[in-house]
């Protein structure tokens, strides 16, 4: 829906508009899958050239890890920096005088309070409260919104520095970029693993229509002035979830022993499942698996010990506050 005064550019693929690279995952893809009838991005070839070993992802073709592999590849991003092609998300331009409103009957975030060139983090909600997508919304000085959204659901809408670029000149960019020895090229598999150390949601693991930004510990997101309007969808829903307290949490996970996978089953002292993991993975920094998931909230405190049954065994589990690793984003002054 648009309002008067309003309009917004058609969400933008990268091979016809512009290319995103991102400085440090998705849902697994399938391997198996073929190539065939899969977009691919305008850094296509650059990756294929460096060893990318290419995979399906939400309808593009993305290296999921390089030569190096995986583990090395996450590690060097954490001591140095690493270059991952983001070109499959959709871009949106939003232009007209009430685009600021506009914006905001749709997501949580205060978008009238960023200043030029400054962008946020926002959830894009239900009127159930459930998260449709998660954006990152920036206030443009060219008068103009510029939204970045999830590949995976840019059917249903119109981390971290990113860089856009006319797609005829990615390819440049990307190589003077990774002309500098400490930038390697990084795939799927290391973006995943660091993005889960960081403690950040994957949509369509961690969050999605069914979970509420409250139980998502994501309340922070929910701008003051926009908690006291209680003008975005779902607000009846999400601000009485504040008041009175989720039924469940999104919690992080620490064990040791087989890796915990999502879906894996979270059980209680007594051996009842209390949650579910969304996303979890052997954590290449700290040497022990991690994960994050949702589960009763009498269970989410910090140092509450649980198990979890992987192959149909039992192994410990410790609530772990996350991120995992401490983070050390920049932050423009």
């Amino acid at each position: 829906m648009l309002r008067a005064g309003c309009r917004a550019a058609l969400p933008r693929r990268p091979p016809r508009g512009s290319a995103l690279l991102s400085g440090a995952g998705g849902r697994r893809p399938g391997e198996g899958e073929a190539e065939a009838g899969l977009k691919r991005t305008p850094l296509d070839a650059l990756h294929r050239s460096r060893g990318g070993r290419m995979v399906p992802f939400a309808g593009w073709s993305l290296p999921l890890h390089y030569g190096q592999g995986h583990l090395q590849s996450h590690l060097h991003t954490r001591r140095c920096c690493s270059l991952f092609d983001v070109s499959h998300m959709p871009q949106t331009w939003v232009y007209g005088r009430d685009r600021v409103r506009f914006m905001e009957s749709l997501v949580v975030g205060d978008i009238a309070e960023l200043k030029p060139g400054q962008g946020t983090l926002t959830l894009l909600t239900n009127e159930r409260g459930g998260i449709v997508d998660d954006l990152i919304v920036t206030n443009t000085s060219e008068d103009h919104l510029y939204v970045v959204s999830n590949a995976g659901c840019a059917d249903k809408d119109l981390a971290i520095m990113r860089i856009s670029v006319p797609a005829g000149r990615a390819v440049e960019l990307a190589e003077q970029l990774l002309a500098v020895p400490e930038v390697w090229p990084a795939g799927l598999a290391a973006r995943d693993s660091l993005r889960l150390e960081a403690g950040l949601c994957l949509y369509g693991n961690d969050i999605d229509e069914t979970t509420t930004p409250v139980e998502a510990g994501l309340l922070w997101t929910l701008g003051k002035r926009r908690r006291t309007a209680m003008d975005f969808p779902g607000a009846a829903i999400i601000m009485a979830q504040v008041k009175e307290k989720p039924k469940r949490k999104r919690v992080g996970l620490t064990s040791v022993g087989p890796p915990i996978r999502p879906h894996t089953a979270i059980l209680g002292p007594e051996g009842t499942p209390v949650g579910t993991v969304t996303s979890g993975c052997p954590s290449p920094s700290l040497g022990k698996n991690i994960a994050m998931g949702y589960v009763e909230a009498a269970h989410s405190q910090a140092g509450t010990e649980l198990t979890v049954e992987v192959r149909k065994k039992q192994h410990p589990a410790l609530v772990t506050k996350m991120p995992f690793v401490p983070t050390q984003y920049y932050m423009a002054k």
